[in-house]
């Protein structure tokens, strides 16, 4: 399907929720699709992002496909979007009201922030503040990872702030942050401004070294064996319940596949992990005793990317957190020459 077509039938969607529902009072597109051309090719592995703002909060609506798009719906209120200046100097917020991906504005708001968004976007003190933004969360997010969660909460909490080292440069260089295809997105702002040689050790970062191809595609079958199981139980309540059931299964497994046939097995290592452990913590909350059954192959895949144990977390995080002032000097280069070209 083209991109164009399916952000039509994500228009259509919103419109009809709109109506069923007075307190959601404008849309926006967000993620991969922001910015690309109708004509392009939307990969079955990919979804719509989609977010909704709100008068007052709601739960995010998760992932589902509708008319044969897979959708993916979050919601927000105005008080957490924030005006011109929160959302410029936001890296999550600012790329989604920097081009035009306002799909429903009956008041006018979402237009008007969006054009002092687009307007600003490239100021260097929006750009810095953006980049010491995603500084903040990584160091906040490994101080804190727990050795006292169980292992697939602990997992969480050290790989997202560790694979914000791939988002970090991606922000500088004014290109809009991914989540499942963020190491890809990484590589390539880095080659793009000189810094290709820097690329190795971001991956390393994430996977001690890696793995090869081989071993990620069993880890890949192991997870499947995991992930099904989860899909039959009940997921209310978790935030990323959605994202494993049958909708979300294309995304990472075909996603996965795509990743690794083009040689990007150790950036497939990314969501291959994430998942995992989503599954266990599932499973840890409704069915104790198969989350243990299983544990063994998700404590291989720790054991491969070195991060076995609590103590392997513990120094992989304070080694990238020893590290960040190198990274912070890629990051301003990249950030100067973005601004500048």
């Amino acid at each position: 399907m083209r991109v164009g077509a399916a952000r039509a039938v994500a228009i259509g969607w919103v419109r009809e929720r709109m109506r069923a529902d007075p307190s959601v009072e404008g849309a926006l597109f967000s993620g991969s699709t922001v910015g690309l051309p109708d004509d392009a090719v939307l990969p079955p592995w990919s979804d719509v992002d989609v977010l909704l703002v709100r008068r007052e909060p709601g739960v995010k609506v998760g992932k589902f496909v509708h008319r044969g798009v897979l959708l993916e719906v979050s919601t927000i209120t105005w008080a957490e979007l924030g005006g011109p200046d929160d959302v410029l100097g936001s890296w999550v917020f600012a790329p989604m009201l920097r081009t035009d991906g306002v799909i429903a504005d009956p008041s006018g708001r979402l237009g008007a922030l969006r054009e002092r968004v687009a307007a600003g976007f490239a100021d260097p003190v929006w750009v810095r503040a953006r980049c010491a933004g995603v500084r903040q969360r990584i160091e906040n997010g490994l101080r804190a990872v727990d050795a006292e969660q169980p292992i697939a909460e602990q997992v969480l909490a050290w790989v997202f702030p560790t694979s914000l080292l791939a988002v970090w440069p991606a922000v500088a260089g004014l290109v809009d942050p991914t989540v499942r295809r963020r190491y890809v997105r990484a590589e390539r702002v880095l080659s793009r401004f000189g810094f290709a040689d820097r690329y190795p050790g971001l991956l390393d970062t994430l996977d001690g070294g890696g793995v090869d191809a081989a071993r990620v595609r069993a880890h890949l079958a192991g997870l499947a064996v995991v992930f099904d199981e989860v899909a039959r139980l009940p997921r209310e309540g978790f935030a990323f319940g959605a994202d494993l059931g049958a909708a979300g299964r294309p995304v990472v497994f075909d996603g996965a596949a795509e990743l690794i046939a083009a040689g990007r097995h150790r950036e497939a290592m990314f969501w291959v992990l994430v998942t995992y452990a989503r599954c266990h913590v599932v499973l840890g909350a409704v069915a104790p005793e198969r989350e243990r059954a299983l544990r063994p192959a998700f404590g291989a895949v720790l054991a491969d990317l070195g991060v076995g144990s609590a103590v392997d977390r513990r120094r992989r995080a304070d080694g990238l957190l020893a590290a960040l002032p190198g990274w912070q000097a890629v990051v301003d280069a990249v950030a100067v020459e973005a601004v500048a070209g």
